[in-house]
């Protein structure tokens, strides 16, 4: 899968693209207005971090780059791709409990924390990109 090369896009289904796990140092793009929002990306090779209107909606240890990112009533869903496995840490409602798909296949429920944050870990190799979705 190919990085951001502007660091964050907007596609025509309505979702979001971002994120350059290849950078060598850390780049960043704020005010993108996306479906009335304003979204600020930062990336490069360790970390990428999404901001939606100044509240926390993304981050991935070491960094990634992310397509078709869509936010639902539900939830999130998006392909995820990185030269190594990544952690991944998405800002949701607090204290809710989420059925959570990595490549398709269920890795369980989890449950996010007063904060809102719920913390997953995908493997990748760069190869290919890797469908995430979490849903309550």
């Amino acid at each position: 899968m190919a990085v951001v090369e502007q660091l964050i896009r907007a596609e025509n289904d309505g979702s979001v693209s971002f994120g350059n796990y290849e950078l060598p140092e850390k780049k960043k793009l704020e005010n993108f207005e996306h479906n009335g929002n304003i979204l600020k990306v930062k990336t490069f090779k360790d970390i990428t971090k999404l901001e939606s209107n100044e509240n926390f909606v993304y981050e991935s240890v070491p960094g990634t780059a992310v397509t078709n990112f869509k936010e639902t009533e539900k939830g999130v869903e998006f392909n995820v791709d990185g030269a190594t496995d990544a952690q991944i840490t998405l800002g949701l409602l607090e204290n809710t409990e989420y059925n959570v798909f990595v490549g398709g296949a269920s890795i369980g429920k989890m449950t996010t924390n007063l904060g809102g944050k719920l913390n997953l870990s995908v493997e990748l190799s760069g190869d290919a990109p890797v469908s995430v979705k979490v849903e309550c």
